[in-house]
């Protein structure tokens, strides 16, 4: 680009920093910026559509076209040469626009008479926040420089947005987080919370888009990079000795910090007039831009830690972030995009709750808060984007709702809610020490599910009689290395010694699926739910299976044992896992251990196939645990992961209930206990129907203890057995809406 245009380039921005340190209303600001960059661009028209709702781009200022048809003036995303532009992303400059594929005549704007068209996204960190416009008579295609010129107005347009500068009387769109904002997501773990945002990642706000010294702006640019390559080398040198392809992916990132094409391209930013942050965010929006494009798993993880290392620029140059210190409010709520498991056990139970873009309900991050028993929600869209640090936040994640900077309507519903739990806790501390005895003397055995040492002093607070699952896999996936053989003796030792005598059923390593351990090689499996995990990894490596076996054994030193396994499909397999076992136990007295003064050894019921095995196989296994949360989605052919299909099927189907009955039935011919172990045993009305179907041993999470134990008390099995077989002779689909209405006769 030449000096003249370069020159051009900075002049407008600095126009632009003009307006906004005026003092003019939020539309009169727009009408400024439409107006100069026509005149700045020599074109007859400018104009800005922004996001009125997800789906519907609104006119909010033109210069050239009919002033009447701003606020007037909507179209549907997709729609028309603005529309494209909008959904795609892409820049559409055009000589000829009526020709153009899509081309939509707007009559209420006169801009028929326009032939030049050039479109280009109002983006921030690949967030759609509108589309800027510019249109001439002449029949000409714009140039690569003024196209650059016009994208960096853009970009400040995207960050005077982010600020709230078109906030005030004749305002062009409502402040940016300031009005409240309700957002749909999925519960991974129930609960209501009410507190104050903590960015995990906090996001960085760029106040100063425009240069004011552009030799100054290089300079702090050079410094925060170098700053940011030491950081780098730092890590690198850390990490020497340690996992080789952690130390791969830091080579990748020192790589990208010593890019000297990416440094160019900020230095050539800032001389056209923009800040060292803005710059670092142009850059940046360019990367994520092509990241939604790029297909190959890759590629995209490489654009993903050139993303990273842009945010750690940015916080170094800003001084925002974690870097700054700033204090953790005293009723945190996470939010995040993704968190691991490790992070969120620095974090412990000093959240109230978490809310993640991402994740999933069967995620390392959603195990860890079942077992630290805080409310999770995941799959909340754009609320990264939204939240900022200290925001008033309510999660409810019984009812998948989180509302941010919600308003005095919603906090004195929601606060209503809150109080009525506390007081039904309060109900339920009652019957703590009591037996789950049913009307009809059916006695209900309650039991909860662990993983964390943090969970056992739950064992005496919520009333549990044992633990029913304590997932043992917790103790490898917090960690960056398998670990050894005496730490996991230590572990469930500690396990053993806090229950005090209580029954506890550990469950070997159940991973693949979602659950990857961080320093095993991953499988790139089409569907990981049925693929390589849980006793199909223990039997085809074996060496990981027998550490675990011997440390339990040691772990039990003397005192009873009870074993289980995850995930088994066919009789074999249990039979070949009951043999590890074995050869573990000959092991030990050979070395001269203690051996557990008793032994039970059981298996996890996740697949329908299991539910046909042999009635040899009820013979010989010494309890079963049914795996509600898998077996139900491989009953009905529904990935629990996918939001369509997850709540599409009930557990009180009949069907599902036929499965559950002949499961029971079998283990009642070979006198084997069963359990049922999952969410839904901590639903008080599957709970209900659970047991009025047979199952006698229920596993949940400690607080549905209260609750499921309270319904139970209070009802009679015989009379719920009853309805559900009158529903299913009544060919209904599923017993609930009969169960429900039983209830409500009920009081």
């Amino acid at each position: 680009m030449a000096d003249g245009t370069e020159t051009e380039s900075r002049k407008l921005l600095g126009r632009l920093r003009e307006v906004m340190a005026g003092s003019d209303a939020g539309q009169t600001r727009l009408d400024k910026i439409t107006n100069l960059i026509a005149d700045s661009m020599k074109s007859e028209v400018c104009s800005v559509y922004l996001f009125r709702d997800e789906e519907t781009l609104e006119l909010c200022a033109t210069e050239g076209l009919k002033p009447e048809a701003v606020h007037k003036t909507r179209m549907r995303l997709g729609e028309g040469l603005v529309g494209r532009v909008a959904r795609t992303g892409n820049i559409i400059n055009t000589p000829d626009a009526p020709s153009e594929r899509g081309f939509r005549y707007m009559v209420e704007t006169g801009e028929e008479r326009f032939s030049s068209f050039l479109g280009i996204p109002i983006q921030r960190l690949g967030d759609s926040l509108g589309v800027l416009v510019v249109q001439s008579r002449d029949a000409r295609k714009f140039s690569a420089d003024e196209v650059y010129g016009l994208e960096v107005v853009a970009m400040v347009i995207a960050e005077m947005t982010e600020l709230g500068a078109f906030v005030g009387e004749g305002a062009a769109l409502s402040p940016l987080h300031q009005q409240s904002v309700m957002i749909k997501a999925s519960t991974a773990q129930e609960g209501a919370a009410e507190g104050h945002i903590w960015l995990h990642e906090p996001r960085v706000v760029v106040a100063n888009p425009i240069a004011e010294d552009p030799h100054r702006e290089l300079e702090r640019l050079q410094e925060a990079v170098e700053q940011l390559r030491v950081g780098v080398d730092k890590m690198l040198e850390m990490s020497r000795n340690g996992d080789k392809e952690q130390l791969q992916v830091l080579e990748a990132y020192r790589m990208f910090a010593n890019s000297k094409g990416w440094m160019r391209r900020m230095e050539e930013d800032i001389s056209r007039g923009l800040s060292a942050e803005a710059s670092v965010e142009k850059e940046q929006n360019q990367a994520r831009s092509r990241m939604s494009q790029v297909t190959d798993a890759y590629l995209r993880e490489r654009l993903s830690d050139l993303d990273d290392l842009s945010n750690r620029l940015l916080r170094i140059l800003t001084g925002q972030g974690k870097e700054t210190g700033a204090d953790m409010p005293p009723d945190p709520i996470l939010v995040a995009r993704n968190i691991g498991p490790g992070d969120l056990l620095d974090y412990g139970r000093s959240l109230r709750g978490i809310v993640l873009e991402e994740g999933s309900v069967g995620s390392h991050a959603a195990i860890v808060a079942r077992a630290l028993a805080i409310p999770l929600l995941v799959h909340a869209e754009k609320i990264t984007t939204e939240a900022l640090n200290g925001d008033h936040i309510m999660v409810d994640g019984d009812q998948g709702v989180v509302h941010l900077r919600p308003d005095d309507q919603v906090v004195s519903a929601f606060r209503d809610k809150i109080a009525m739990q506390a007081k039904a806790q309060e109900r339920y501390t009652s019957i703590r020490d009591k037996l789950a005895e049913t009307l009809d003397g059916e006695v209900v055995s309650m039991n909860m599910n662990a993983g964390l040492m943090t969970d056992l002093p739950s064992l005496e607070s919520s009333g549990a009689e044992g633990v029913g699952l304590f997932r043992t896999e917790l103790q490898f996936l917090i960690r960056n290395k398998m670990p050894k053989r005496s730490e996991l003796v230590a572990t469930y030792a500690r396990v053993l010694d806090a229950a005090q005598g209580k029954r506890v059923v550990f469950r070997t390593l159940d991973i693949g699926s979602d659950k990857v351990l961080p320093y095993m090689k991953p499988n790139d499996e089409p569907n990981p739910a049925l693929g390589w995990r849980a006793i199909r990894v223990g039997l085809d490596k074996p060496g990981i299976l027998r550490m675990q076996l011997q440390a339990l054994l040691r772990a039990a030193n003397g005192r009873p044992l009870t074993i289980m396994f995850p995930f088994v499909a066919q009789f074999e397999e249990y039979r070949s896992a009951r043999a590890e076992v074995d050869k573990a136990i000959a092991g030990e007295i050979k070395l001269g251990h203690a051996l557990p003064s008793s032994l039970e050894v059981g298996a996890m019921l996740e697949t329908p196939s299991l539910a046909f095995a042999p009635q040899k196989f009820f013979d010989e296994v010494g309890f079963l645990s049914i795996g509600g949360n898998d077996l139900k989605q491989f009953f009905f052919a529904a990935d629990r992961e996918n939001e369509r299909v997850r709540r599409r099927y009930d557990t009180l189907n009949v069907s599902f209930l036929s499965l559950i009955e002949r499961i029971v039935e079998r283990c009642e011919i070979s006198g084997t206990p069963v359990s049922f172990c999952g969410e839904d045993a901590g639903r008080p009305i599957e709970a209900l129907c659970l047991a009025a179907i047979g199952i006698r041993n229920l596993s949940m999470r400690p607080a549905s203890i209260g609750p499921v134990k309270s319904l139970l008390r209070r009802s009679n099995l015989q009379e719920v057995r009853k309805i559900i077989t009158d529903a299913r002779h009544r060919g209904e689909q599923s017993v609930r809406p009969a169960v429900m209405e039983w209830l409500r006769l009920q009081g």
